[in-house]
């Protein structure tokens, strides 16, 4: 069995990429997985790292503001389209996987002009343009959320979740564990907060302004900055002298890191929102308003709608953060509930389904 994993650009286009591939590799004895990414992108260290080969395209995105590499671009789709049709070509797969990204748009044109069996698996409420033109060319699409026939025709849909990491899934850690990890006491109400790899500014700076309230009010803060504001933050603690935050800029065992929390403070990516889903624990969202056609804000709201989840707007983080994240802590009755309706919304068997799902297609 040969199969082509195409996307990427970001952890949450690579990572349920890399979950698919795995789940194939346990289902089916004899088989060869190729990965196509984007050139310069992090698929290109992340893919070999779990593995798995990957061959790049030279594609981009079109950037929103009138700028030199837009003009670059038709080109750009021209050699991708043809490198992509000389890739397949030469594999001769079976079946060929979308998962988002700049690289999977010409790989599944290209796949679907051979009939080539080409499945989907859009990862957002709210799919971007390419999956939507893709979405009638396509033989199935595997999506993460209800009521997508919005977007894509029924009869191609199965809701299967997003894949996330088995670190998540199978996360066997107690709270008590994990907090003495941490160097953090049990007696505490534990605040985290993820900004993701980069750090996202709003996130962090809104945090900064409630430091002093945090270690006032006898609370405990894992702090994950990012890159690009870990300096700022570790000096801001080490100068006050904070014995309840801890501040990392990027933590590799997240599994650690949602035991130990009773409040979780995030992003509204895709494959976030997914693990949080599987995690249990409140959540109070900020989506980034700096993503395509406002994808992260339309995620958050399919869990605000369930009360699975608060939503803080990236605006008004600075001013009303700390306040709904004190009520939150200070009412029980609402932590229980945000905990138990954001575990309905879980997909804990996403990348094995999907993996059943690509399987049928050859079969077929």
């Amino acid at each position: 069995m040969k199969v082509i994993i195409s996307g990427g650009g970001t952890g949450g286009h690579i990572y349920p990429a890399i979950a698919i591939a795995n789940a194939l590799q346990n289902k089916v004895n004899d088989i060869e997985i190729l990965f196509i990414g984007a050139k310069g992108r992090m698929e290109m260290e992340k893919v070999p790292a779990a593995g798995f080969q990957i061959k790049g395209l030279w594609i981009s995105g079109l950037q929103r503001k009138l700028t030199f590499k837009n003009f670059l671009f038709p080109i750009k789709v021209i050699s991708s389209m043809l490198n992509a049709r000389s890739i397949i070509s030469a594999f001769k797969p079976d079946v060929v996987i979308g998962v988002g990204g700049y690289a999977s748009g010409p790989t599944l044109r290209v796949a679907c002009r051979k009939n080539i069996p080409s499945l989907i698996q859009e990862q957002n409420s709210y799919p971007g343009i390419t999956n939507k033109i893709l979405g009638n060319r396509v033989r199935k699409i595997c999506v993460a959320y209800p009521n997508m026939e919005r977007f894509f025709p029924a009869n191609k849909l199965i809701l299967t979740g997003n894949p996330v990491r088995n670190s998540i899934i199978n996360n066997q850690i107690n709270k008590q564990t994990a907090l003495s990890i941490f160097d953090l006491k049990y007696d505490k109400k534990t605040i985290l907060v993820i900004g993701g790899s980069l750090g996202a500014r709003t996130i962090n700076e809104s945090v900064s302004g409630f430091l002093k309230f945090i270690e006032d009010s006898d609370y405990q803060l894992i702090w994950q900055t990012g890159k690009y504001y870990f300096e700022i933050a570790k000096q801001e603690v080490e100068k006050s002298n904070f014995h309840n935050i801890r501040v990392y800029e990027f933590i590799n065992q997240m599994d650690m890191a949602y035991s130990a929390a009773d409040v979780i403070i995030s992003r509204a990516g895709a494959i976030a929102i997914s693990e949080l889903c599987i995690v249990g624990k409140p959540v109070i969202l900020i989506p980034s308003p700096n993503v395509a056609e406002d994808h992260q804000t339309k995620n958050a709201m399919a869990l605000v709608q369930n009360n699975a989840a608060i939503l803080v707007k990236d605006v008004d983080a600075r001013k009303h953060l700390k306040d709904t994240l004190n009520q939150l802590l200070n009412d029980s009755l609402q932590m229980e509930l945000l905990s138990s309706r954001i575990k309905l919304l879980a997909y804990p068997n996403a990348a094995e389904q999907i993996a059943d799902v690509v399987i049928s297609l050859i079969n077929n």
